[in-house]
């Protein structure tokens, strides 16, 4: 049995030590490897002084700090809304933007959980075509991703832009949206299995009466089915908001929710039991509080175990976002933007309604070799200091001269001694040690 499958085990067997918190022992040290797992997990991966700053304030410090940073955000958050209010114009300018607020924001884990949403609700550009229309979206789930879940369902399933996603620009009484219904239990909150055609027919009810018209939304009462309608048991004369209570009363929303939550932030690589989430299932289903089950996971026992630790497969943004955040440079994030859509991740563009794939999906032979073209870009040779990392300057400034002392110094900054061999890692120069070592498969996992 692998140190990973032991700890499962032990979580699956001890819920309660599970979601115990964390405490640094002998058995556990708390050390740069598990300072920069917190660190990638609850944003887009760290740099060395962010690291040592973690190592050394400890665990529960840093995740004060990751969950509430310090000073004020929002002046950060009102400048990078003009730039994208600015740039709304086009889809390609707001993917730049967006990618810039990542790879610069004060506040990881709150972009973090902004794309998770936009995954889960996927709202895409094929379907909406208007760009204002998407900066608006996706800036609610800005401002919405880390409080409380209800009221997020509330402001997605209203939004102008997930109408016109879902066909349900012209939610008819004659006509309801029932497509709109069948993705919002599926998808978004119960999940297959957990419902019945009556509960989308019903469902579908609730939405009418609902428009678009140019890029707002506004509610016609002689279009909406004000007839007495049954969902999950339940009877009334529902409204969009009103039903929308209804299935985030349901069990299987918290249960959705967690598993996804889980699936982020813990692990990819085994399917944990109804057992081990049941605590965090009954808390979701009574508070709704996304930020407080982020917070108990990230303090956790089983986020700090082999159970967790580079579970994940980093997406092509996770990937990318973390190269430019621990080299600390700037690159041309438009250029950026495209080169990851063809990775299969174009942000404001997922492709279908179940969103981004995750896990293994990522990785096949084209986007191995996407990948490393990717960090062959990046980190290229002196003279487009638009679109690259100067690993050269970097490692100088670390008093690295050479090739050999570089590749020790790119291993320990990107993998913190999850590495190989490093004579397995032999480079011609520096910019090459550190293509060199992005590419490596110890690499790929979050």
């Amino acid at each position: 049995m692998t140190p990973s499958s032991e700890a499962l085990a032990r979580a699956a067997n001890d819920p309660a030590w599970a979601w115990a918190r964390y405490e640094p022992g002998a058995e556990r040290p708390w050390d740069a490897r598990l300072a920069a797992h917190l660190l990638r997990r609850a944003g887009f991966g760290p740099n060395r002084s962010e690291i040592d700053q973690a190592a050394g304030d400890g665990p529960q410090k840093t995740i004060d700090r990751l969950l509430q940073p310090d000073g004020d955000p929002a002046e950060f958050e009102e400048m990078f809304a003009e730039y994208e209010r600015a740039a709304e114009g086009s889809v390609e300018s707001l993917r730049a933007w967006w990618l810039r607020r990542m790879i610069q924001t004060p506040y990881p884990l709150l972009e973090k959980l902004t794309l998770f949403w936009h995954g889960h609700f996927a709202v895409s550009q094929a379907e909406v075509g208007r760009a204002p229309m998407l900066q608006r979206h996706v800036q609610l789930l800005r401002e919405q991703a880390l409080g409380d879940f209800r009221s997020l369902l509330k402001a997605v399933m209203l939004d102008p832009a997930t109408l016109v996603c879902l066909k349900a620009e012209k939610s008819r009484k004659a006509t309801p949206p029932t497509a709109l219904a069948r993705t919002l239990l599926a998808r978004f909150t119960v999940g297959e299995g957990n419902f019945s055609e009556s509960d989308v027919t019903e469902t579908a009810r609730a939405f009418t009466g609902w428009f678009v018209n140019r890029n707002s939304r506004e509610f016609y009462p002689r279009e909406f089915d004000d007839g007495e309608k049954t969902v999950f048991g339940k009877k009334g004369n529902f409204t969009a908001e009103e039903v929308l209570d209804v299935i985030a009363d349901q069990r299987a929303t918290s249960q959705t929710i967690v598993r996804k939550l889980y699936r982020q932030f813990v692990s990819e690589v085994d399917e944990p039991g109804d057992a081990l989430l049941d605590t965090l299932v009954d808390s979701f289903a009574k508070t709704g509080n996304v930020l407080g089950t982020i917070e108990t996971v990230l303090r956790s026992n089983l986020f700090f175990s082999p159970a967790a630790y580079r579970c994940r497969v980093k997406s092509p943004v996770e990937y990318a976002v973390g190269l430019v955040r621990a080299f600390e440079g700037r690159v041309a994030t438009d250029r950026l933007g495209r080169a990851l859509a063809d990775l299969g991740q174009g942000l404001y563009n997922p492709p279908t309604s179940a969103g981004w794939p995750d896990g293994l999906a990522w990785l096949n032979d084209a986007t191995v070799v996407g990948r490393h073209n990717l960090a062959w870009q990046l980190l290229q040779q002196p003279g487009d200091n638009k679109y690259r990392l100067d690993a050269a300057t970097y490692a100088r400034q670390h008093g690295k001269q050479d090739a050999v002392a570089a590749r020790e110094l790119f291993l320990d900054l990107l993998l913190q001694s999850d590495a190989p061999d490093a004579a397995a890692v032999s480079a011609a120069g520096i910019e090459d040690a550190a293509r060199l070592v992005a590419c490596l498969p110890e690499y790929q996992p979050a």
